[in-house]
């Protein structure tokens, strides 16, 4: 007899809408500009690049899956317990294994209006219910956030910088939001961008998370360091949550070659500084010029500019063609609800002049 049954996926998987990477190609055009991924327009620096070609000798051994050397090397740079670490393939899966070990069905994650996705996306595969708190001028409301917390919250995410807005929360909107949480409930403080922010009220979350039972800071190597492809990422986590996370992580779920090149671009401070450098000599010079042009660009503090564009006439849409019509990929960002909105990375001297160029002609027509 023929069984006409198929495997079904778990209720809620088919409703989840898959994450949606920054462009990377345009059809006819052999080397387009990338400014889709917020990518560090610099690359990887030379020291990272060595130990990159150096692990190449020993890709046929398994990584350290512990991340010893890694870990030694972030505790030390940052003034961290290495105990309280957890290493991930990028931070995107220190919030997947955050989620996997603190929801069930019925519980409730809740973020901001326009975060990271990467957070929800996890948070339905558990079966969790994911609750939005509108932002405020783009910013993450604090209030708004607390006032969805329930006793079947479980996580809270907040991330400052925020992408895809680059709005951030100072140091006493964290305080305020940590301390209005139950004790159960974890605190999330994604600083992705964090070496990028100049902004003199914003502060880290790590010192506040040595001392509380509840916080989880993350960080990745993916942004300033320039090693997006080898997806290294770490959380700072109060003992008992690294001792739960460790249970169900897999065992070898760093790379060799994403370890060796992540340890050595701890040291490389000149690579650190050109691309911060780089990042605020443009940031102020993109944001005027293209508010010049007519369109409105949000106040920003991470390596990228979000431009909000008219609904009628001159669209993102529009504009996001013309741009591709030059060789510039830019991210579309209605996924995130921001449909009349583009987020551009910054690039290099050529790439943000290109930019600029191709912005200024399609706002005359």
């Amino acid at each position: 007899m023929t069984d006409t049954l198929a495997p079904t996926p778990k209720p809620g998987i088919l409703d989840i809408a898959p994450y949606v990477g920054g462009k990377a190609s345009i059809a006819g055009i052999a080397e387009p500009m990338k400014l889709s991924s917020n990518e560090n327009s610099l690359g990887a620096g030379a020291l990272a690049r060595e130990a990159f070609a150096a692990s190449l000798s020993k890709i046929h051994i398994y990584p350290d899956g512990h991340a010893l050397k890694l870990r030694a090397g972030v505790a030390d740079h940052y003034g961290l317990e290495p105990g309280r670490l957890i290493f991930g393939n990028g931070s995107d899966e220190v919030f997947a294994l955050l989620n996997q070990v603190y929801l069930t069905a019925g519980d409730n994650v809740v973020v901001s209006q326009y975060g990271f996705l990467a957070y929800q996306i996890s948070a339905k595969g558990c079966e969790a219910e994911v609750r939005q708190a509108p932002e405020t001028n783009y910013k993450c409301d604090v209030e708004a956030m607390l006032a969805l917390v329930d006793d079947r919250t479980r996580l809270v995410y907040i991330s400052s910088p925020s992408n895809p807005t680059g709005s951030y929360n100072t140091g006493e909107e964290i305080r305020r939001l940590h301390a209005g949480l139950a004790s159960n409930v974890i605190l999330v403080v994604d600083e992705a961008y964090a070496e990028y922010v100049a902004a003199p009220d914003w502060e880290t979350s790590l010192p506040l998370a040595r001392d509380a039972a509840n916080i989880v800071v993350t960080r990745t190597f993916s942004k300033i360091h320039g090693l997006g492809g080898l997806r290294i990422g770490f959380g700072y986590a109060p003992l008992a949550v690294c001792q739960a996370v460790d249970r169900i992580r897999l065992p070898f779920n760093v790379n060799c070659a994403g370890l060796e090149a992540a340890l050595a671009a701890l040291s490389d401070e000149a690579h650190q500084k050109a691309s911060r450098d780089l990042v605020q000599t443009w940031l102020p010079r993109l944001t005027q010029a293209i508010r010049g042009f007519g369109f409105e660009v949000l106040p920003s503090v991470g390596n990228f500019i979000l431009v909000i564009f008219p609904e009628e006439g001159r669209t993102a849409s529009a504009a996001n063609e013309h741009l591709m019509s030059r060789g510039i990929i830019v991210r579309a960002v209605g996924g995130y609800g921001l449909p009349n909105a583009l987020r551009i990375t910054i690039g290099t001297e050529d790439q943000n002049r290109a930019v600029l160029d191709a912005l200024s002609e399609f706002a005359a027509g």
